[in-house]
């Protein structure tokens, strides 16, 4: 894991910066998919007719790039695919707060509390499981992942994955070290040796039945089911009931860079992406959740309130994120 961190950070050196960026242009390092991304900023061009330059890249990467580049900076705005990231950047004085007119309307546990960040659009940690699997019924919460019966029919990402990374630390804040270290032993035993680079893929070989169980991102379901609409797939939406944690949740979202000159323009594409526009876009185009109260998901995938949620404020997925890392090191995650 340590060596994907530096590898990370030389890649961050190594890329180009924006000084031929048109003065009037708002840059945006982008941790997020282009097609989760240019629609909504497309849609904010021409209403406001401010034009952004997308430079697209992990998260992680991206992150460590604004820290080396200081003051020479040319972004505007970080967004990211992972609330972790957002805080990391926050403790290490990467942003600057946005004015608390931008993020009143987004519950305090989808932002930064000083508001350094707000978060954009929410996903769930679900399972995605074939409906002619056999022996699989038994699987209704995370931690029934480890179980033996398991064993080379369970698909994860590479546990350098950002959603990966965040779903572990809302593991151990909701069910503790202990039990979330058994259960990384466990889910390193049955999915032996083989992981994924993308959840798409993880959806896809469950449908296909190459593999029984899969750990995503809701939406990645709900994208492969527009292709495949007979696809013998279900979702579970894991550790529901009284006794438990609920779905570990994630939100991507966005701040201000600290060196950015254009602060006004930066303050209103963010209020533009939280506007009822902006929210319903991620709605309609990635089917994610939106964070602005009032505004619906999109009617296909589980309502925001029908299922128990883990109750870790987004802060966390970045405070605790060296603690989450040195344990899926620890383990030996691949």
């Amino acid at each position: 894991m340590q060596a994907i961190v530096r590898n990370l950070i030389i890649i961050s050196m190594l890329a180009p910066s924006f000084a031929w960026a048109a003065d009037d242009a708002l840059v945006i390092y982008s941790g997020r998919s282009d097609k989760f991304v240019k629609p909504v900023l497309k849609a904010f061009t021409t209403a406001t007719g401010v034009k952004t330059i997308l430079h697209a890249g992990s998260s992680t990467a991206l992150l460590n790039k604004l820290r080396l580049e200081g003051k020479r900076s040319e972004a505007d705005l970080y967004m990211s695919n992972d609330a972790g990231n957002l805080q990391k950047g926050a403790d290490m004085g990467l942003f600057k707060p946005m004015s608390a007119s931008i993020y009143s309307g987004v519950p305090q546990n989808l932002r930064a509390v000083d508001g350094a960040w707000v978060g954009l659009s929410a996903r769930a940690r679900v399972l995605v499981i074939n409906k002619t699997a056999k022996d699989v019924d038994f699987v209704k919460s995370i931690f029934d992942l480890a179980d033996p019966r398991l064993k080379g029919k369970l698909a994860v990402t590479h546990s350098g994955n950002e959603s990966y990374i965040a779903g572990v630390t809302v593991y151990m804040e909701a069910a503790g070290v202990e039990k979330t270290q058994k259960w990384l032993e466990g889910v390193k035993n049955n999915i032996e040796g083989k992981v994924f680079n993308k959840h798409s893929k993880i959806v896809k070989a469950v449908a296909q039945g190459k593999k029984s169980v899969g750990l995503v991102n809701h939406y990645y379901i709900y994208r492969y089911l527009d292709k495949h609409p007979d696809a013998p797939i279900r979702i579970v939406m894991p550790d529901q009931g009284k006794d438990g944690m609920g779905v570990a949740w994630n939100v991507a979202g966005a701040a201000i860079a600290r060196h950015s000159g254009k602060t006004k323009s930066a303050e209103k594409l963010l209020a533009f992406l939280l506007s009822d526009q902006g929210q319903n876009a991620f709605a309609k185009v990635n089917r994610e959740y939106p964070v602005r109260k009032g505004i619906k998901a999109a009617k296909e995938i589980p309502a925001a309130g029908s299922f128990k949620i883990a109750d870790v404020p987004m802060g966390e997925l970045g405070k605790k994120r060296a603690a989450t890392l040195d344990l899926i090191e620890k383990v030996g995650m691949p």
